[in-house]
């Protein structure tokens, strides 16, 4: 007699968005020095037939805010980010490199994308860290 197989909440969210018959979701990954190219992906995939529903970091804190002015704060908020575009990335079913350069927090998240098996696509396929 064999034990019933675990379903594991990754599982349990790919079935979930397939039931309810989701869109592809793409996250977009890359320096925020590229907020511009990622506006631009965001549009492209969107618009794609068939469409996508995109998903991108929310704000650019290299740029100045009172949200992040302190430094103290703004190391946690960026450790919070951080977590949450994990999510977004767990969330998606494939992942959306932009811009032609990529840094050690771009890196971590396409490993952390390839170790949950989400497909990584590049806007520039000569940055691939494992190409």
């Amino acid at each position: 007699m064999s034990s019933p197989q675990v379903i594991t909440p990754v599982e349990m969210l790919a079935e979930a968005k397939e039931q309810l018959r989701f869109p592809r979701i793409v996250a977009i990954c890359g320096s925020t020095r590229f907020m511009a190219e990622m506006a631009e992906a965001e549009l492209r995939e969107t618009i794609a037939v068939p469409p996508k529903i995109v998903v991108k970091p929310g704000c650019d804190m290299k740029l100045s805010h009172d949200l992040w002015s302190d430094p103290v704060e703004a190391e946690a908020l960026k450790v919070r980010l951080d977590e949450l575009h994990r999510a977004k990335i767990l969330l998606a079913d494939e992942v959306l490199v932009v811009g032609d350069y990529i840094g050690e927090s771009t890196r971590a998240e396409i490993a952390y994308a390839r170790s949950l098996g989400r497909p990584v696509r590049f806007t520039h396929p000569e940055v691939d860290p494992d190409a």
